[in-house]
């Protein structure tokens, strides 16, 4: 059994220096508490910065530090200097990343200085990790301050299990193409066998711009990246459910309660608690409450907004005017509402401790939490956690990944200022009883997921998505494996091969009647069909006009249509399958349609098919629109007796009794085969895999969940098989 390596900017133990004494306290954060279970293991490993700038203090006093933390706190420190923190933190992740990730493109710098050094840092970290990591080792990467890691790991760890999860949102891919360094960037998290979102939207934009931008297709969030399957998958973060819903039954919040409880005995308490950020929506926030103390002048003096801003990035000009923002709004809102006896908003720049936090949880009515774009946000969720009573209610913005999972909240439109008011009078006004009923829903649902059912699931899918990845790199057509093939064909008597057209013996290109044969590829069929004992069989989706044209001049045997023609060495074509055609006139208005709506598709009528291409389409539109044509299909061919097939980037539709299969088993049962090879790249080339025996080799191109034996990686790879074959024979 492998370690268990977490990788993250920050180490779960913070250090603080006192003269030249290190001090050190476990981090009170979500992530720590989430993964404690894991780095507590007897082979857990935490690897990230101390906290500490390597140029502050001396060497000693750091050497120091990271002996303690590896002895005494089984961490690995990564040192970083005050000016690897001003260009990798504060410049790349917090200017660059942060404020495109949000949305705000206009806060965004394109540096290639900060660039260089987020690069250099995070192959720092890969030094780091690969000084203590072993090939069967776990390796769980987080968030965006590390996103080339999981790829400079596994370029040097193959077999490791690795995975990442992003904290933050991703953004769309028309806003992530703004990115200079957008490929490294994605290239870099395609290193991870399994990536996790909070929500599925995130998970969406992410398999967007890895097909937009680097050409990889996905089937079910699985993408092929080179000689592997990447999962992605969503995990929506929880919290420590207990330790917030037990917090009432603490002596020091009970006593917190009450202080609470008297000051605001007789007014409605609204709760808003932020760190300082432009992504929070705080201003907009404030604004909502101006126009609820207008809308609704008879809540005046009987509500208060109690408001707590975590200090952040003080130094950041941004960050200064945001402040100097709330506290102009928040002046005025109490300076033109306010009463001697009633201050509308009780607003207060600091951080609160655990222990007041839930106080307030506990006391507050209603907690607005209306950010314009969080990862997650998991304020709401501790506020609903903290409510043994099952009281209170929450005014949540769409955008805030939590908004997916408490449904039960009011869920409002963070720019729509009129949206926010009605609802916080909504959850103000909310009887006791819709409030128990819809607080127990979200309870039960935070209790079950929690942030240690979190970790476990992701690790856990983690574990599986790489036992089937082993099982796919085990089918690659290795060294050895190739050998023994070789030798097998060498040894036998006679031999069938059965070989694909497109994709497999040809690369694809933008327009099907590109794709022809070259000389090589002539020169090794023929040399193929020269050999005593062998059958080279051709089985394509091509019509026999195509065949004809390019292989009718050697002396192969050609199936075409995907198992209707057939044409055996220097014989004429006759029909494998009697099929009709009259289904066609119904297909064809739709598939016309289709292409009328989708630029870049067409319709090719083959003899006894028809096909819907889309290969040069924008990939989002043709996804939708494959989506749309075949749901109509499926309606429409239900009684017609046709098959619906999905290839690379085409959408067959053809008479159910005509597949590679019925060939290929024509072909298997002529004779007792001492050798058999069947070779293709797609859904249509599975019939035929799982027709032949199970001493058959059977190979795919390309990494993909398939009933082959084997894969390559490409039309190169299969040539240079064949040609291999062939050489063998002397």
């Amino acid at each position: 059994m492998g370690k268990i390596i977490l990788v993250s900017n920050r180490l779960s133990t913070s250090v603080h220096v006192e003269g030249t004494t290190p001090h050190f306290m476990p981090s009170l954060g979500g992530l720590a508490t989430g993964l404690s279970s894991f780095h507590s293991r007897e082979n857990g490993l935490w690897v990230g910065w101390s906290g500490v700038p390597s140029d502050h203090h001396t060497p000693e006093v750091h050497n120091v530090i990271a002996r303690r933390l590896k002895d005494e706190h089984k961490s690995i420190a990564v040192a970083l200097s005050s000016e690897d923190i001003d260009k990798f933190y504060l410049g790349f992740c917090n200017n660059i990343i942060w404020p495109l990730f949000h949305y705000f493109v206009t806060y965004v710098g394109y540096e290639n200085e900060l660039w260089n050094s987020y690069r250099e840092i995070n192959e720092r970290f890969a030094r780091a990790v690969l000084e203590v990591a072993e090939p069967d080792d776990t390796i769980w990467v987080h968030d965006y301050q590390l996103m080339l890691l999981p790829q400079l790991i596994k370029d040097e760890l193959p077999d490791a299990k690795i995975g990442f999860f992003l904290h933050i949102p991703f953004p769309s891919f028309e806003i992530f193409r703004l990115l200079p360094w957008r490929e490294r960037l994605l290239e870099g998290t395609l290193g991870a066998d399994l990536i996790g979102f909070h929500t599925y939207d995130y998970a969406r934009h992410y398999l967007s711009s890895v097909r937009r931008l680097l050409g990889n297709e996905h089937h079910m969030a699985r993408i092929t990246h080179e000689d592997r399957l990447v999962q992605v998958d969503v995990f929506p973060m929880g919290i420590d459910y207990t330790k917030y819903h037990d917090s009432s039954l603490r002596p020091e919040v009970i006593q917190e309660i009450e202080d609470a409880n008297a000051r605001f005995a007789e007014v409605k308490v609204v709760l808003s608690v932020d760190r300082l950020d432009y992504t929070k929506g705080i201003p907009q926030r404030l604004r909502a409450f101006n126009r609820f103390l207008e809308a609704f002048p008879e809540y005046r003096a009987k509500v208060v907004l109690v408001m707590i801003v975590a200090p952040s990035r003080v130094d950041v000009p941004q960050y200064k005017e945001l402040k100097r923002e709330i506290e102009e709004l928040v002046s005025t809102i109490n300076g033109t509402f306010g009463t001697i006896t009633w201050t509308p908003i009780q607003y207060f720049y600091r951080s609160f401790g655990f222990d007041s936090l839930c106080a307030l949880y506990n006391r507050a009515d209603a907690l607005l939490v209306t950010p314009l774009r969080d990862g997650m946000n998991l304020i709401a969720k501790e506020f609903v956690a903290a409510k043994r009573d099952y009281s209170g209610a929450i005014v949540l913005s769409e955008t805030a990944g939590a908004a997916r999972e408490l449904g039960e909240a009011f869920v409002v439109n963070s720019s729509n200022i009129d949206e926010i008011a009605d609802s916080l009078k909504k959850a103000i006004e909310l009887p006791e009883d819709e409030q128990h009923r819809r607080n127990r829903r979200m309870h039960k649902r935070l209790k079950r997921y929690d942030i240690h059912y979190w970790a476990q699931d992701f690790v856990h899918k983690l574990e599986i998505v790489a036992e089937q990845h082993r099982g796919t790199l085990a089918r690659k057509l290795s060294k050895d494996h190739r050998s023994s093939m070789i030798k097998a064909f060498t040894q036998a008597e006679n031999a069938l091969v059965l070989l694909d057209y497109d994709g497999t013996l040809v690369s694809f290109t933008d327009r099907p009647e590109q794709a022809v044969p070259d000389e090589a590829l002539y020169d090794t069929l023929r040399r193929l069909s020269e050999l005593p004992g062998v059958e080279p069989v051709i089985i394509s989706g091509r019509g026999k006009d195509f065949l004809e044209e390019h292989f009718g001049a050697l002396p192969i045997n050609l199936v075409a249509g995907h198992g209707v023609w057939l044409r055996e060495r220097e014989s004429d074509w006759a029909l494998i399958e009697s099929v009709s055609n009259a289904w066609k006139e119904q297909i064809i208005p739709m598939l016309e349609l289709h292409v009328d709506r989708t630029p870049g598709s067409s319709v090719e009528e083959k003899e006894f098919s028809l096909a819907w291409h889309y290969r040069r389409c924008e990939p989002e539109l043709a996804a939708v629109r494959l989506s749309e044509l075949k749901d109509a299909l499926l309606d429409l061919t239900s009684n017609l007796d046709l098959s619906i097939i999905e290839g690379h980037k085409v959408l067959e539709i053809k008479n159910s009794n005509i597949n590679k299969g019925r060939a290929a088993g024509m072909w298997n049962s002529r004779k007792s085969w001492e050798f058999v090879i069947a070779i293709g790249d797609d859904h249509t080339d599975e019939d035929m895999f799982t027709v032949l025996p199970s001493t058959a080799y059977t190979v795919r191109v390309g990494a993909n969940v398939t009933a082959a034996n084997y894969f390559v990686d490409n039309p190169r790879e299969v040539r240079k098989l064949l040609d291999e074959m062939l050489d063998s024979q002397g």
